[in-house]
């Protein structure tokens, strides 16, 4: 009998601490779902608590009164609850978990020692000789901060040879100036998209890798530990040759900002063109760059540099891996886009031939794969695949369309989630893919929102809940040579830029403040239609604004020197001139210090280098070297760019056009022009001398007298009065 006792005993003590530990288990993970149903939360917490009371209660009791058969009864039903518990606390546990993985307030940085393929060192321990490059800027983290503690630290004796940027410093790799460089780890996709740097990945090798994580310096979460307020979330894509986000460099070609109002359930969304023309925030005075540059100072560059371009605040980033969006895509059964045209595209490992990625014109659902290739796309290539395949013309502006038409079928597809499965392998591919500087308290605020999404969105696409603006951002193309006088950095190549209006940015950013309602939204007070025609929606931004291009450097060879001395003039620029020994005419200028295409923007002084008719034996041939414009081979030739005229005089642009030599029609409005008149304005900024050659087509120019500034008339001096030499009135 006392055996039985004990074992009796034994069964309630084991049951009820089981419980009891379960109990307490299932109330702390609840306690971690803040924000999410605090009242239905509280309730369950309290019933829980008053479940494992009557549970110890009823074992003590039946344990005493030897009702063994009601006593097995609760014991099993006891254990199976205790089950229940540790089967809801664990799968919040693991909710929670996956959460916190995807939220950080560090950021990862990597720098390699790069050296040549064809360099025989596998090993930095056997680093004896051969110079080393590193970036100059000691701010920079990858470029600088790193390489100087892996010498440091490794007590590297070899000669350190300083770059002003990581263009100038994979150059002098690939031209054998140095034996080394100190690169971010993922530097063949950050700058392969540079000419002459797309085969890095098979012209250089990895010798030495070493991470660091610091913390991010400046603090973005805004909104407390609650989205209830407007907010916005840049996005920033990933492309990196591993699945984890950890540790991968993001290389900016693919940032969309987003704003969304939880109030009204109003979004705006905007593709950033990698392309585009703006002052790069950690650059050295801010120098103007390509905006997916800021990419190599990291993502607090970038999100410094949109706040300044777009005048909005960022108050959240979320960086995603690309090779991840394919496993998210296939988790959800693949997405539902209406593709604008046939394609072919690499896949998610950047590679062609047997891995090309077909995908056909119209509405379908889109595997992984397919998906990241529509989101890509940018180009065709007809190098790789049959006119079938390539018969469209695209750009970046499509693509970012593109990729906001993923995102949106993203978005349905995660109000469709009906399998507990599926809603793990999106935990499990999010986690592993995605960063962001949102807090898990943030994050879990969503649940709010996304209930009643999920309430309502279940018989109706998201776009038809959610208000989704797109915007757009306008601009013109350019060519620019990236070059900074004062500080010397820049590749010293004449690159393509995107030149966005300052009047699309302006609607923009107005579009993005009236939805996170820092500004009233203007009301349209007329509206008209024609029942004839189909309607298109105004996108905001979309349009062109007729602004002129920015004024960049002549080329001046060639030309008298007065031309240079009148573009100066008008400009504001300090000319230097330099005799030099020349058979050529004197005063012609045959070099100058400022190369052709710089952004007079950081222009303050020209040196031109000027004949005085004396020395040698044979004039230079001038036609030597120069580009044919009238070839059709040269139709779309950067030297053959017809100019931007605008602020320049009209005797520079009549010079400008003798001193090409072709035949071509020129018109100055209003007639009776001065060559000291100002350009206002042009045909066209996007025009090619082949265009005009020997055809009828007429360039023309607007001008107007430049306006002197009246001179304020001196006040006339007082007489002097013998009688009252100091001129005080008595």
């Amino acid at each position: 009998m006392r055996k039985k006792k004990k074992i009796t005993f034994g069964i309630m003590s084991v049951t009820a601490f089981i419980v009891a530990g379960m109990t307490g288990y299932f109330i702390y993970s609840l306690n971690l779902l803040t924000g999410i149903e605090n009242l239905l939360r509280a309730i369950i917490m309290i019933a829980t608590g008053g479940i494992l009371l009557l549970i110890l209660l009823g074992l003590f009791v039946l344990s005493k009164k030897k009702k063994k058969k009601v006593f097995t009864l609760l014991v099993c039903f006891t254990l199976l609850y205790s089950f229940g518990l540790y089967f809801g606390a664990s799968n919040i546990d693991r909710i929670i978990g996956k959460i916190e993985n995807i939220t950080t307030d560090t950021t990862t940085y990597s720098t390699s020692l790069v050296a040549l393929s064809s360099n025989e060192l596998d090993d930095i321990k056997n680093l004896d000789s051969g110079v080393i490059g590193i970036l100059s800027d000691e701010t920079n983290v990858e470029g600088n901060v790193l390489p100087n503690e892996v010498i440091k630290d490794l007590k590297i004796k070899n000669e350190v040879k300083k770059y002003d940027s990581f263009v100038t410093l994979i150059k002098a790799l690939l031209e054998e100036e140095i034996d080394y460089a100190f690169l971010p780890t993922n530097y063949s996709i950050l700058f392969g998209n540079i000419e002459g740097f797309d085969k890095l990945k098979e012209q250089t090798k990895i010798i030495y890798t070493k991470s660091k994580e610091e913390k991010q310096k400046k603090e973005r979460k805004s909104n407390g530990s609650k989205l209830d307020k407007p907010f916005t979330i840049l996005l920033m894509g990933v492309d990196s040759d591993i699945e984890e986000i950890k540790g991968s460099s993001f290389n900016g070609d693919s940032l969309m900002l987003i704003t969304f109002n939880p109030t009204t359930l109003n979004s705006t969304i905007v593709s950033i063109p990698r392309d585009s023309y703006v002052p790069i925030t950690c650059f050295t005075g801010q120098r103007k760059n390509k905006i997916t540059h800021a990419a190599w100072y990291g993502e607090g560059c970038m999100i410094d540099t949109i706040e300044n371009f777009l005048d909005v605040h960022i108050d959240y980033y979320a960086k995603i891996n690309f090779k991840g969006v394919v496993k998210l895509v296939d988790a959800l059964g693949g997405v539902d886009v209406d593709v604008e045209y046939s394609f072919c595209e690499q896949d998610s490992n950047r590679s062609f031939g047997e891995n090309t990625v077909y995908v056909k014109e119209g509405f379908q659902t889109l595997n992984g794969e397919a998906a990241l290739a529509y989101a890509r796309n940018r180009h065709p290539n007809p190098e790789y695949c049959s006119s079938e395949w390539t018969n469209y013309d695209s750009n970046d502006f499509i693509r970012g369309q593109h990729q906001q038409d993923v995102v949106k079928a993203l978005m349905n597809k995660f109000s469709k989630i009906d399998s507990l499965d599926t809603f793990y392998d999106i935990l499990d591919t999010i986690s592993n893919s995605m960063e962001t500087n949102l807090s898990t308290s943030e994050i879990l605020s969503l649940y709010d929102i996304a209930k009643d999404v999920l309430l309502k969105s279940r018989n109706m696409p998201l776009e038809d809940l959610f208000g989704i603006q797109r915007l757009y951002i306008s601009g013109y193309d350019y060519y620019i040579y990236d070059y900074h006088p004062a500080s010397g950095q820049g590749s010293q190549m004449s690159l393509y830029d995107f030149v966005p209006y300052k009047g699309s940015i302006q609607d923009v950013s107005n579009a993005m403040k009236v939805n996170l309602g820092l500004k009233e939204a203007e009301v349209i007070k007329s509206f008209s239609f024609d029942v004839d025609d189909e309607y298109e929606e105004t996108v905001i931004g979309r349009k062109n604004y007729g602004e002129g291009g920015i004024p960049l450097m002549r080329d001046f060879t060639g030309v008298d020197v007065s031309v240079a001395r009148s573009y100066a003039n008008v400009h504001g620029i300090s000319l230097i001139v330099e005799e030099i020994d020349s058979p050529s005419i004197e005063g012609l200028i045959l070099d100058q210090s400022i190369p052709e295409g710089t952004d007079l923007e950081y222009v303050s002084t020209l040196k031109v280098y000027v004949s005085n008719g004396s020395g040698g034996d044979d004039p230079v041939d001038p036609s030597e070297g120069v580009t044919d414009c009238s070839k059709k081979e040269n139709a779309t030739n950067s030297v053959c760019a017809m100019p931007t005229f605008i602020g320049d005089t009209v005797g520079f642009v009549k010079t400008w056009f003798k001193n090409q030599g072709y035949d071509i029609n020129v018109e100055f409005s209003p007639s009776g022009e001065t060559d000291s008149a100002i350009v206002t304005g042009q045909s066209t900024t996007n025009a090619y001398l082949y265009d005009y050659i020997g055809t009828e087509k007429t360039f023309t120019i607007e001008w107007e007298e430049k306006k002197e500034e009246p001179v304020e008339p001196e006040e006339p001096e007082e007489p002097e009065n013998p009688d009252n030499p100091d001129n005080s009135n008595e």
